[in-house]
């Protein structure tokens, strides 16, 4: 099968967050700036890189509602699921659950754990002879928990090259800029010193997207890492950028006005 052209990958990456606005307004909570940031990877990483056998951890399960509009677009689960979102008896949970859907690898709520089950599979490929690849996405905030720096230095050691990791920079946590809380940088440099290949991208640039899962599937020796800049609400005006949006929700009005400014945003999503 063809891959999707980039104007597809743009319509994917649409589609997913006006369904995010939709769910966040049904649903009274969640996580609005990260689940908008990060559309444009999901529809490249889902819709054109992973294999049918490929695994995908997320990590910063707080932003799952772009997963499950993701696992609605690949067709998985129905459409009208996500108007269940964080409501009693529904598989659609504030963060993902193992088992209750398809595509969902690992239960992730307690962050700083993706990466060391991420590895875990990659390790377990590499050892029964598998062929899959493994991608995990973090946040940046994510990164203040020391099990990921100890997982990055194993996975470095052991130089598990069927290992993709993205890390969502969009340089906002719950409490506030990131490097005002717990200063990152210099991250690539970091990264690189525990034998990591590093890419750092715009996480709005489809051809970059795709190209870094390219880069990383060539590497034969070590593990990459794809620090991906985003911009969180992306696509949404009054979001963007905006600390407070980590974990609010837009009321009838506002998301009105966010399904509109997502409609008219032709043209900004790069990908040449």
């Amino acid at each position: 099968m063809d891959k999707p052209s980039f104007k597809k990958l743009e319509k994917i990456s649409s589609t997913l967050r006006q369904h995010v606005i939709d769910m966040l307004l049904e649903a009274g909570s969640g996580h609005t700036a990260g689940s908008l940031g990060t559309a444009d990877i999901f529809a490249a990483l889902h819709f054109s890189i992973m294999g049918s056998k490929d695994k995908f951890i997320l990590s910063n399960g707080h932003i799952c509602p772009v997963l499950y509009a993701t696992l609605v677009e690949k067709k998985l689960i129905p459409k009208k699921d996500l108007w269940t979102l964080s409501k009693i008896g529904s598989n659609l949970q504030g963060h993902p659950q193992y088992g209750s859907l398809p595509g969902i690898e690992v239960t992730s709520g307690s962050l700083g754990q993706g990466l060391s089950q991420a590895i875990g599979m990659s390790l377990a490929a590499k050892m029964n002879g598998d062929k899959y690849r493994v991608y995990c996405m973090t946040g940046d905030g994510e990164l203040n928990e020391g099990q990921v720096w100890e997982a990055a230095m194993f996975a470095g050691n052991r130089k598990l090259n069927n290992l993709t990791w993205i890390i969502d920079r969009n340089n906002i946590q719950i409490d506030g800029h990131t490097e005002e809380i717990m200063p990152l940088e210099n991250l690539r440099h970091k990264l690189e010193s525990f034998n990591w290949l590093v890419i750092e991208i715009d996480g709005h640039n489809l051809e970059e997207i795709i190209n870094s899962f390219n880069m990383a599937k060539a590497v034969t020796q070590r593990p990459t890492a794809i620090i991906a800049y985003t911009i969180p609400g992306k696509g949404v005006g009054f979001i963007e950028y905006k600390v407070e949006w980590h974990g609010k929700t837009p009321n009838k009005k506002q998301a009105l006005e966010a399904l509109h400014d997502i409609r008219t945003m032709k043209g900004k999503i790069k990908y040449d």
